[in-house]
């Protein structure tokens, strides 16, 4: 058979996509041409179809000799597929650059485990941006996802029970390994990012998660804050101000104090790091903790905290410096910290540090460092709002604190990978969107978005907020729920009398001695 005076055939290998198919006469030249298989395939009338067909399935023969329109046209590349599969291994691939390459094996070593370390982590961490209304939706989406991942490997568990059966027994020790990678991930994509004003700026905030009105979560987590409130629990998170990304986190029941948090996060901290909270991180204890463990901080002090002045504890003092010393800790050294007042619209701020030197850290940025810390409270609102956590769905308190863990680490995923693309890009991360990295990401998941912006996840490098001046005052309705809480007042400010510096005095000479 010919196509415009030239002969045209096109086989392919089996299982593959058809692209154009034409017929030859089943002759001895077009044999001694293409083939007897190719003869053998093509004759319109074979005794025997399934022995025809398997003479040409493991061959692939391209000979196409055309004239026209179709000479010119475009052929799709072997390998250029915009099938799901190929979506989801360009979101593997994006995963993979920040999950430690040990310690998370995809394989089993008795070759039965089903939900291998890596299979759990990766799934735990897709279920964290999948908008499904519950977690067996989320899971059955997801599943199809991380099979298309690893199409080659032994298929995970098909059911949700199974698991988060086996995500909470091993959810503390897998944690651990991906916390310590992501923390690594910080450093090294942060560039110069990573220090501001030559500090490494961290912020500190808390906030409650509701749970599921359970009797085991009532018991386990207590119902804080308003009247007819149900379980809650507590998370308080430390991120790294430069590029928004989070460095660790406590969780616990509704009751607990954030303080308590931040003591446990105090020796995973950078050294010398410079931490930004707001007034009810203040306290003695908590801030003599950070001063011992060689981390400065710039806090907010709000109505109830005392100062002194002129306490004559420090060599030098001079405009600014102040003493906090409690009446129930006079028996230890009084803090020597530096006050500065700056102003936040019309609202006095009063900001405490340790850094005493103007040169090393001025009132200037101080002032620049502590409005950075707004960045914590969006943080909360993207987590709980954009990605829909203000309230988990575990009806138990165990696996309620496991969906909690990993829908921060979900998170932090999100928040690497982005600002990875976006530094690479030359845009400050600071300024990206959570919500438009979502769209990306689960654009990919579900297989469509564009294999330009899909391949690697290019697209998270547009990923970025509203640029927009805002021109009137953001308000809203009066919503039943919104909190009215007014800022703290400045602190009380006072001249030590000539006992305390007599017992300041005391303590500055007992300290030399020893």
């Amino acid at each position: 058979m010919t196509v415009r005076g030239k002969p045209c055939v096109t086989w392919r290998m089996h299982g593959w996509r058809r692209r154009r198919r034409q017929t030859v006469a089943p002759n001895a030249a077009n044999e001694f041409v293409f083939g007897a298989a190719a003869s053998a395939c093509n004759t319109s009338r074979c005794v025997n179809k399934k022995r025809a067909h398997k003479q040409v399935s493991f061959a692939m023969l391209v000979l196409s000799k055309q004239q026209g329109k179709e000479t010119g046209m475009k052929r799709q590349r072997i390998g250029s597929t915009s099938c799901p599969q190929a979506y989801h291994r360009d979101l593997l691939h994006a995963i993979g650059k920040f999950l430690p390459r040990r310690g998370l094996p995809l394989q089993s070593g008795d070759g039965r485990t089903r939900w291998t370390d890596r299979l759990l982590v990766v799934m735990a961490m897709m279920m964290a941006l999948q908008p499904a209304g519950t977690l067996k939706d989320a899971f059955e989406a997801c599943w199809h996802v991380v099979t298309g991942m690893y199409p080659t490997r032994r298929r995970a568990g098909h059911t949700y029970e199974g698991f988060i059966k086996a995500l909470q027994k091993r959810s503390g020790r897998l944690l651990e390994i991906v916390s310590r990678a992501l923390r690594e991930t910080v450093r090294s994509v942060a560039g110069c990012y990573w220090k501001m004003d030559g500090w490494i700026v961290m912020g500190v905030d808390g906030s409650r998660i509701e749970c599921p009105r359970t009797a085991a979560n009532e018991a386990a987590f207590g119902c804080a804050g308003r009247n007819k409130t149900g379980p809650q629990q507590f998370v308080t998170t430390v991120l790294h101000v430069g590029t928004g990304l989070i460095w660790d986190w406590r969780r616990g029941g509704g009751k607990e104090a954030e303080r308590n948090h931040l003591r446990q996060m105090i020796a995973g901290l950078p050294s010398a790091a410079l931490l930004l909270a707001d007034a009810g991180f203040m306290g003695y204890d908590l801030l003599r903790e950070l001063l011992a463990g060689g981390r400065s901080f710039i806090i907010r002090a709000g109505g109830n905290v005392t100062l002194l002045k002129k306490l004559g504890f420090a060599v030098r003092e001079h405009e600014g410096i102040v003493y906090l010393w409690p009446l129930a800790h006079r028996k230890t050294a009084p803090l020597v910290l530096r006050l500065v007042a700056v102003r936040d619209g019309r609202k006095r701020v009063c900001l405490l540090t340790n850094v005493l030197e103007e040169s090393k850290l001025s009132a200037h940025q101080v002032a620049d460092m502590y409005r950075r810390r707004w960045g914590l409270e969006v943080f909360y609102r993207s987590f709980k709002r954009t990605l829909k956590k203000h309230k988990m769905h575990s009806a138990s308190p165990a696996k309620a604190q496991v969906e909690l863990d990993w829908a921060l680490a979900g998170l932090w995923m999100l928040g690497a990978m982005t600002v990875h693309r976006m530094i690479e890009s030359g845009t400050d991360p600071s300024g990206w969107s959570v919500a438009g990295s979502l769209r990306v990401v689960r654009r990919v998941m579900s297989g469509r978005g564009g294999r330009k912006a899909a391949r690697d996840l290019r697209g998270l490098a547009f990923a970025r907020k509203d640029s927009y001046c805002r021109t009137r005052p953001k308000t809203a309705r009066d919503w039943s729920h919104k909190k009215t809480e007014h800022p703290p007042n400045p602190p009380k400010t006072r001249t030590a009398s000539a006992r305390e510096r007599q017992s300041a005095q005391r303590l500055r000479e007992k300290n030399h001695a020893a």
